[in-house]
């Protein structure tokens, strides 16, 4: 009885020691995975003004800092953000862009857009407090530029040409954006692609 109570001891710690090879030669496997894996940037959308267009510019009265020019010929670059008080993912996002425009001011001008019910936009800018960064309310900015689903960002350079655009869930897909300006690149699914095209060759 004891020799066979000790087999089955011998078994199961051989099977222990299996599992835990085989546990750390899996967890050794997805970091390398990991490694492999290209940070996701802005979600490009091929709709509404192309990547390098001039859309023509457009003067809207801001919900907080009086006038603002979108567009054409400006000192800085500029960053339109869409977004919605109905839109989760927005919330997340603005509380960051108070930061990011100070962080970034010496090149860039944020702007956030919206439509819809102008009560609901203010609360949003109080809640936030969004006083610093233009907040305009334009139903016509957003079929222009044909936003469909938000949080959508637009970066326009000192010309007023798209530099890029997209969807956005998180701020490093925001720098994205700017990676952009910087790089040449469109987003970094572009720079993967184009670097995956020069190795093949």
């Amino acid at each position: 009885m004891n020799t066979v109570i000790l087999f089955a001891l011998t078994i199961l710690s051989i099977l222990v020691v299996c599992l835990i090879v085989a546990f750390l030669a899996l967890s050794r496997q997805v970091g390398v995975l990991f490694e492999r894996i290209t940070p996701v940037g802005a979600m490009i959308n091929n709709n509404g003004p192309e990547l390098g267009e001039t859309p023509a510019p457009m003067t809207l009265p801001s919900l907080n800092l009086g006038m603002v020019t979108l567009g054409g010929q400006q000192p800085k670059s500029t960053l339109v953000l869409f977004v919605s008080p109905s839109c989760p993912i927005c919330k997340v996002l603005l509380p960051l862009m108070s930061g990011l425009q100070k962080q970034e001011q010496s090149w860039l001008n944020v702007v956030l857009a919206s439509d819809g019910d102008e009560p609901a936009q203010r609360e949003l800018i109080a809640k936030h407090k969004l006083d610093t960064i233009p907040y305009v309310l334009s139903q016509q900015l957003g079929l222009n530029y044909r936003v469909a689903k938000l949080p959508f960002s637009v970066l326009m350079d000192e010309n007023g040409a798209i530099v890029s655009k997209g969807l956005i869930n998180s701020r490093e897909q925001l720098e994205s954006l700017f990676n952009a300006k910087e790089s040449g690149y469109q987003s970094l699914q572009d720079f993967s692609e184009k670097q995956t095209v020069s190795v093949s060759h």
